[in-house]
């Protein structure tokens, strides 16, 4: 049985509507596109998600109705509200298209934890988006409202909100999942990247921070000695010189390749950046391939493995 790591970008859940009906139907047809793996017959799937764009909107709701004696939440709780959230959903979603397609599968989801350090120096430079895109007309009333907030364009597609997103040093509930995964669950594990906290000898506590899920994938996908990675997000191929007219979609490439191309800076930072490094991690730590593709090309990378397969040197 071939066990692969699948990490869902933000477009597998939330589309244009943000209500939380469209956001189960999203993860329905998502969920179509997982049973393409479990119908292969040799595969168990672990999966993990983003939580980017619902911790956000969440944070915002809060904002808008808090009062003193109804207060926000920290924003390591708001992380965890959305991981059961999201996880909830697609675990319905995994279980309704399984019962469809007559498969038999035991979808689970665990709230994870995800230790940190203290001293990541991201606590200083914040940059992982958060929260919905913005207008350049809109700065100026959001910087008002939260002068608190930094705000960074992203990839093009407009402003975010960014808040620190330190890098995973371990995963709190490593026994449990292995002890899971071992059984031939369908884990759902570390959505949002998990929930951050720093373990000191006798506290443990949250932090003001979203971890990146990629990075987190490649960690779990390391603890349960994955066979692969799939980094699925809303490309067909990861590309150099991205929408320039020289650009180059990136088919099989080994692992001293993609550094080389993460030192000449050919991917946005918060987008498609921490997926390459997160791939790589997983491919120098295990001399497994890692991919990244788009959901909607799943079928042609099962069948022919098109996408972009990072292999060992």
């Amino acid at each position: 049985m071939k066990r692969i790591v699948v990490a869902l970008g933000g477009n597998a859940i939330l589309t244009d509507d943000p209500s939380a009906q469209a956001q189960q139907q999203a993860l329905m047809t998502t969920a179509g596109y997982l049973m393409d793996f479990i119908a292969q017959g040799d595969i168990q799937l672990v999966i993990t998600h983003g939580n980017g764009p619902q911790v956000g909107n969440l944070l915002l709701q809060q904002l808008d109705g808090s009062t003193e004696k109804n207060p926000t939440m920290p924003l390591d709780t708001v992380g965890a509200m959305t991981q059961g959230e999201i996880g909830l959903w697609l675990a319905n979603a995994l279980n309704m298209n399984a019962d469809q397609r007559n498969l038999p599968i035991d979808a689970m989801t665990m709230l994870t934890r995800t230790v940190v350090d203290e001293e990541d120096p991201a606590f200083k430079e914040p940059s992982k988006p958060i929260g919905p895109f913005y207008e350049q007309a809109e700065l100026a009333e959001i910087r008002q409202k939260y002068p608190e907030w930094q705000l960074v364009e992203d990839a093009g597609r407009g402003f975010r909100r960014v808040v620190p997103s330190p890098k995973p040093v371990s995963i709190m509930e490593t026994d449990a999942i292995k002890t899971l995964v071992n059984k031939g669950m369908t884990l759902i594990a570390a959505g949002g990247g998990g929930v951050p906290v720093v373990k000191t000898e006798d506290q443990i506590r949250g932090v003001e921070a979203v971890i990146d899920k990629d990075f987190s994938a490649a960690k779990l996908a390391e603890l349960v000695e994955a066979d692969e990675l799939i980094i699925l997000t809303a490309v067909e191929y990861v590309s150099l010189n991205y929408k320039q007219p020289n650009q180059k979609d990136l088919h099989q490439v080994s692992v001293a390749e993609m550094k080389q191309y993460l030192e000449e800076d050919q991917f946005a930072g918060g987008s498609m950046k921490p997926k390459v490094e997160a791939a790589v991690s997983f491919v120098e730590s295990t001399k497994r391939k890692a991919v990244i593709t788009s959901l909607n090309n799943v079928s042609q990378y099962l069948t022919n493995g098109d996408g972009t397969v990072i292999t060992p040197n």
